[in-house]
């Protein structure tokens, strides 16, 4: 197979990945590597690369026929020969993001966390009851990572300073349930996100034997990454398990009742709570959640049956969820969403200038992840031009084992997620470029690969000091950053050992295997870190004796 730009076609791709190390400034990197690919797409002729860079992001609001040699006019006339039908995919996507954003404002501006956390209070007695009280919420408040974190924390450290948890300790549980949780979710924004990129690179991929929703679910069961941190939560708050420098913060908190290191001083960064309602209810943190929940999934298989009705087909769930349409429902049920968390916060009777600002904060949240997600979106198309997977697939075809690739996208998702710090930025650059190596090399490898690159992603991400969520599950528990970021750091290590053992087996085994052996590695791992533990108390009480 020819590939006409080669070795060059790596070249935005790392370009993308090189500057945002450097610079630490995701959308700048992005957009200078677009620039470059469509300089390339394009032959080095500047206008036509700026319109063809114009029509892909046209293309996401409006539906027309793309134009081969694009100029701003011709363009301009495809729209209009169209009669300015809307995109009903990616706009879709966008507005649902926003709208989310502003629902998880509103449940904070009501005071509905804060309500939530003094009715747990009164009924959770125990040290270890307070520790799953954040694990629990993160599956509860499962809309947005960014919401996530902050909420959690928020929500739960009232609590879990009564019962002298550190504060790093309760960082940790939020950062691991806040992704994790998010990216195996598909009506949270990540998967929103990851559905609409999936949509776009089986598309362009000809991948058609399931849809992007499909797709997306079928990934959920091998995300190893994800699953196995919040098993290994678990684990860790049932059996008490501390290592590193975590076990000297929750030795210090329970002897002291020091929650921080006193040598760092206050927290900085705290959040500014001065506009959250103190007269919340606990129903304005649930209902709109619920409401948001029960619309779009009832939505999804509603258009699922239907179109599965109109193609003469059964409404089997199957059925229902390949015909289902996904930006429809996320978008209506976002509608429905916000609605009852504006009709719960105007119960409260709120000052309106501060009912504004938080609605104006929901929206300013969300849109550093809606420009991602439109540069994703321009990069995959840029990807496919060069045919940047196609060459890829090309250099490893005869000297890779197929089955290596899932463990090897793993292995490269962890590694760009820790340079960049974010999830979102790698999914961009790396599902399009797994999805050209899957089509061309084992298109049953493509489910694997896919769930590689999103659970490697949320291990860099963690680890990462620049991490959004990251900092967000720090500032929101009153954790120091870079004490929540070094004790993190050996869980989150050792999960993604477990991991990328089980992406390895995946690729030749299958599924059932690969959880067998995570299974195995995961009850050593808790076995021999209780070992340790017992020897290190030990220790520590002969020396006192």
């Amino acid at each position: 197979m020819e590939h006409a730009f080669g070795w060059w076609s790596l070249l935005p791709p790392i370009l993308a990945l090189t500057l945002v190390i450097l610079t630490r400034k995701v959308l700048i990197s992005l957009g200078i590597a677009i620039l470059v690919g469509a300089f390339m797409v394009f032959d080095q002729h500047i206008g036509q690369a700026l319109a063809g860079i114009f029509q892909t992001i046209a293309g996401l609001l409006f539906s027309f026929e793309a134009v081969d040699s694009p100029t701003f006019s011709g363009v301009g006339q495809a729209i209009a020969d169209a009669r300015f039908a809307l995109n009903n995919w990616e706009l879709y996507i966008v507005l649902f993001l926003m709208l989310v954003g502003m629902v998880a404002s509103l449940i904070t501006f009501s005071g509905g966390g804060q309500a939530f956390s003094r009715w747990a209070s009164r009924r959770i007695k125990t040290r270890k009851s307070s520790l799953f009280l954040p694990f629990v919420l993160g599956f509860v408040i499962f809309i947005d990572d960014y919401f996530n974190a902050l909420t959690v924390g928020n929500m739960s450290r009232p609590l879990t300073d009564r019962y002298r948890v550190s504060r790093a300790k309760l960082a940790y549980i939020v950062d691991s349930t806040s992704a994790p949780i998010c990216v195996i979710m598909p009506l949270s924004s990540w998967g929103a996100f990851i559905i609409g990129t999936l949509a776009t690179v089986l598309t362009a991929n000809q991948l058609e034997e399931f849809g992007a929703f499909q797709a997306f679910l079928y990934t959920v069961p091998i995300n190893f990454y994800a699953l196995i941190a919040l098993l290994f939560i678990v684990l860790i708050i049932l059996f008490n398990i501390d290592i590193g420098l975590m076990k000297r913060h929750e030795d210090r908190a329970k002897a002291t009742g020091e929650l921080t290191d006193p040598a760092k001083g206050d927290v900085p960064g705290d959040l500014d709570e001065a506009l959250v309602m103190t007269n919340g209810r606990v129903y304005q943190l649930f209902l709109p959640i619920i409401a948001l929940v029960i619309a779009t999934t009832s939505l999804l298989f509603y258009t699922g049956a239907t179109a599965a009705a109109a193609e003469g087909l059964p409404a089997t769930m199957l059925n229902m969820l390949e015909y289902t349409d996904i930006g429809f429902s996320l978008l209506l049920g976002s509608c429905i969403g916000f609605i009852v968390a504006v009709a719960t916060t105007l119960a409260s009777k709120p000052n309106l200038p501060d009912f504004r600002k938080a609605l104006k904060a929901g929206l300013a949240a969300m849109m550093p992840a809606i420009y991602i997600l439109v540069l994703a979106w321009t990069t995959i198309e840029m990807i496919n031009r060069l045919g940047t997977g196609a060459f890829l697939a090309s250099l490893v075809s005869d000297s890779v084992n197929p089955g290596f690739l899932p463990v090897i996208l793993f292995l490269i998702a962890c590694f760009s997620g820790l340079a960049t710090g974010t999830s979102w930025g790698t999914f961009g650059i790396l599902l399009p470029i797994a999805g050209q190596m899957a089509a061309l090399i084992e298109p049953s490898m493509a489910i694997p690969m896919f769930a590689a690159v999103l659970a490697g992603s949320i291990f860099g991400d963690h680890i990462s000091p620049i991490s959004d969520t990251t900092v967000l599950s720090a500032a929101g528990s009153g954790a120091h950053h870079m004490d929540h970021v070094m004790t993190q750091l050996p869980y989150a290590v050792l999960t993604a050992i477990i991991a990328g053992v089980a992406f390895l087996v995946l690729g030749f085994f299958g599924p059932i295997f690969a959880w067998i052996a995570a299974g195995a590695l995961l009850a050593v791992t808790v076995l021999a870190l209780q070992a340790f533990n017992k020897q290190a108390s030990g220790k520590k009480a002969a020396q006192s004796s």
